[in-house]
């Protein structure tokens, strides 16, 4: 019996069938043993190729390993590092090479699910070596949802659809005879996931929110669900509880069934994380470490949709947001090195060498909602639980570790119980060669065998693994440990190797910067401290133009522009550097009026400089229908927007990278993501005025930006069915945030969007979200930053 039961029926006697498939390694090592702790020696450093699969399920074909996602893309690599995109989003290109037509072949799902998408889709080897696709689609706001199954001769198509699986959403029947819908206990007939048990036996496990996770058992010569089973075994869920994208992985070693599951939401600020459950026999009980039966676990009906406080305590969790912090003067880029919101996983075993590997996709700190595959190794650990390693695969295999392989400075990061959108932050911590782990963690390590860790760490005991790994930051191989604890709970650790002295004092120089200073225009952000315990003190030759807080005091407009210094001091230990930044603050210069609105029954430009703008309908480019006043605006009538509609503005309106837009609002409802005010240079770099946010900004009025993804909350929501003014200014990168006059959010780093003539502006409406409802007055769009007066007096009724 080999191990890729899951994806194959590769190794399987019942079938008869076997492929020798391996992964490619690399046989030109490229350093010694001993620069490669936990490995006995290590392979070339990795030439990582990233691609775009959301929801990714793994597949073989030869030498070939594939991922097939949601929205019809597709990816392909040879050794889980270098991956080739085949297939992209049907946004992108709904010419799919899947199908000859995904849209005339899957013509009844499209219209059952009332979209023109589809979700997370697997692919399987039935016994005859035909591929087997399962599709899905779902509305999305309700679980209005299709799952079918399409064949192929070959991985990549073109496949052949075999019609509707399973239904859901629908009103007065379900596919339990005798049985009306209903989503608190019926499953969403979303995210299905194909694999074989230990016995060669087809299944499909699926489902989403809404009633949970269902098995259904599959007749593997047509990969269709055997007859009499409705939605087949309920598994885990209901209530809509944001628990999704199953998997079931046989494992022969620990004679297990895990069952993989993610929960939360899947967006930046949904805090998806990966869990997972066990059982001897593959229609369950499911339990997890703890002993917990998932078949029990369900959100709390009393309360609202989606209560991840009746979940969260349950399932074991290897992985969640988290983020291990770079300080200044420390190798790498950015934050640190992380994942926002993982999941939706699928797991593969190489049949040569028995290596285990968790494939997902995930977000990154400060990349918005970019999202690539990722794929980790994993491995059991003492109590038959799986243990991911904390960095990318990149080629390594885990061989002997020694104790001073261990010894030295590491970030340990703890990921909870929780499903949360705020990421597990490292802290910093030693293992001395006693055993003892010291610092903002404390307790005993221990190294067993060949490489098995035991640690314990504030009274908890965490059993796993340390494992060779390629840290991204130092683009080096090191060490890093994997463990779980019996509550569930995981601890992942990176090794680090800590700056001293004049050296940290260096480090931190080298990397000081404060960004171009030569027309500032908004408050700068001064670090104070780096590495390994440097402080960074400083000063300002002029307090009146910068503090030494970074604080700047713009002269007036037509006043020349001030200069100042700002010098540091470095200090680490008895060394210590300065460095000097010359700081230039721009005066402020007169408000340019781009163009104006006050609808007063038309859509005409005030200034008589841009055309009239146009009626839309529910997107920003599907033009048409007739705009609606009313008499009570702010001044005289105002545009009425009724939630299905908006308006064009001319394309143009505004570039560069000083602008400022000043309107008043009356919403009659407020929705998640309804912009009342859309830029945009294309569908990928846009600039919006949402009245209601997201969670991360806890629903609050916000300018948001994307891709160069940037969230400017301002903690303060719009009251329905009375008139705001709403006002913001983007500067050279400063960009502040006006409520009725009052500075709500002040920034910096605001993306760069409106670099041509050609960008498209609107009202209410945009590509992809629910219109504004509500009314909208005196608008008016400036060529140049306002200052805060100016937006005040404009403010005044």
């Amino acid at each position: 019996m080999t191990s890729r039961l899951r994806r194959t029926a590769t190794g399987l006697a019942a079938v008869g069938m076997l492929v020798a498939t391996a992964l490619t390694t690399d046989a030109a090592w490229a350093v010694s043993g001993a620069d490669a702790p936990g490995q006995d020696h290590a392979p070339a450093a990795p030439e990582f190729t990233d691609v775009t699969v959301h929801d990714p399920s793994i597949v073989t074909s030869g030498d070939d390993i594939w991922v097939f996602g949601s929205h019809a893309a597709s990816a392909h690599t040879k050794d889980l590092i270098s991956w080739q995109q085949h297939t992209v989003d049907l946004s992108q290109n709904p010419d799919n090479a899947l199908f000859d037509d995904i849209y005339t072949e899957l013509a009844d799902t499209f219209a059952w699910a009332q979209t023109s998408t589809l979700w997370a889709a697997d692919v399987i080897q039935l016994p005859d070596g035909r591929y087997a696709m399962y599709y899905n689609a779902c509305e999305g706001s309700k679980p209005l949802a299709a799952l079918g199954l399409a064949t192929a001769d070959a991985v990549d198509g073109p496949y052949e659809n075999q019609g509707i699986l399973l239904k859901s959403g629908m009103v007065g029947e379900s596919e339990n005879p005798g049985e009306t819908y209903d989503p608190h206990v019926h499953p969403n007939t979303v995210d299905p996931d194909a694999f074989y048990d230990a016995d060669g036996n087809l299944w499909m496990v699926y489902g989403s929110y809404s009633g949970g996770i269902f098995l259904l058992k599959l007749d593997p010569a047509t990969g269709k669900p055997l007859p009499g089973q409705g939605y087949g075994e309920h598994l885990v869920g209901g209530n809509h509880s944001r628990i999704e994208g199953p998997t079931i992985q046989y494992d022969a070693g620990t004679g297990y069934y895990y069952l993989w599951l993610s929960f939360g939401g899947l967006d930046v600020t949904g805090g998806y994380d990966v869990r997972v459950a066990r059982s001897r026999t593959v229609t369950g009980p499911y339990l997890d470490a703890e002993g917990n039966d998932m078949s029990t676990v369900k959100a709390d009906a009393s309360k609202p949709l989606f209560d991840d406080a009746s979940i969260q305590p349950y399932g074991t969790k290897l992985m969640g947001g988290h983020l291990f912090e770079r300080e200044l003067g420390e190798a790498g880029t950015g934050s640190g090195i992380g994942y926002v919101s993982p999941g939706h996983t699928s797991w593969y075993t190489d049949p040569a060498t028995g290596r285990m590997f968790l494939v997902f996709h995930s977000r990154f700190p400060g990349k918005g909602g970019q999202h690539n595959v990722r794929v980790h190794q994993m491995w059991m650990n003492a109590d038959g639980w799986p243990v991911v390693s904390p960095m990318r695969y990149a080629g390594e295999t885990a061989g002997k570790v020694t104790r001073d392989d261990v010894v030295g400075t590491w970030q340990l990061v703890d990921m909870g119980h929780d499903i949360t959108a705020t990421a597990a932050v490292s802290d910093d911590i030693t293992l001395d060669k006693t055993g003892k782990i010291a610092g903002e963690a404390s307790g005993r390590w221990m190294l067993t065998g060949k490489n098995a860790a035991t640690l314990i760490i504030g009274g908890e005991t965490y059993e796993g693994r340390f494992v060779p790994t390629w840290d991204p930051a130092t683009e080096q191989w090191s060490l890093g440990f994997t463990a779980l604890s019996d509550a569930g709970v995981t601890v992942w650790g990176r090794q680090t190797h800590e700056l001293t002295g004049a050296n940290a004092v260096a480090a931190v120089v080298a990397q000081l910067d404060l960004g171009d200073t030569s027309a500032v225009t908004a408050a700068l952000t001064l670090p104070t401290s780096g590495t390994n315990g440097t402080t960074i003190a400083w000063a300002t030759s002029d307090a009146a133009v910068v503090t030494a807080g970074g604080e700047v005091t713009r002269p007036g407009a037509g006043a020349p522009d001030a200069s100042a210094t700002l010098t540091a001091t470095v200090r680490n230990g008895t060394a210590s550097q300065t460095v000097s930044f010359p700081v230039t603050v721009a005066a402020r210069v007169p408000g340019v009026l781009a163009a104006s609105w006050s609808f007063e029954g038309s859509l005409a430009d005030g200034t008589g400089t841009h055309a009239d703008g146009r009626p839309t309908g529910s997107r920003v480019d599907a033009l048409g229908g007739t705009a609606a006043y009313v008499a009570d605006g702010v001044d005289g009538s105002a545009l009425h927007l009724d939630g299905a509609s908006g308006v064009r503005l001319p394309d143009g309106l505004v570039q560069g990278k000083s602008y400022s837009v000043s309107m008043w609002l009356r919403p009659q409802a407020l929705t998640q993501y309804t912009t009342a005010f859309f830029a945009a240079a294309s569908p990928d770099s846009w600039v919006s005025l949402v009245p209601r946010g997201h969670d991360g900004v806890g629903g609050s009025t916000m300018l948001w930006s994307g891709s160069a993804w940037y969230d400017a909350g301002t903690g303060r929501s719009l009251p329905l069915n009375e008139w705001s003014h709403v006002a913001f200014v983007v500067d050279n990168g400063a960009v502040s945030v006006y409520i009725d006059g009052e500075e709500r959010f002040a920034g910096t780093g605001f993306p760069d969007v409106l670099k041509t003539d050609a960008s498209v502006f609107a009202l209410g409406v945009n590509w992809w979200d629910t219109p504004f409802q509500g009314d909208v007055d005196e608008l008016t769009v400036w060529g140049s930053a306002l200052a805060p007066e100016d937006v005040e007096a404009l403010a005044a009724r």
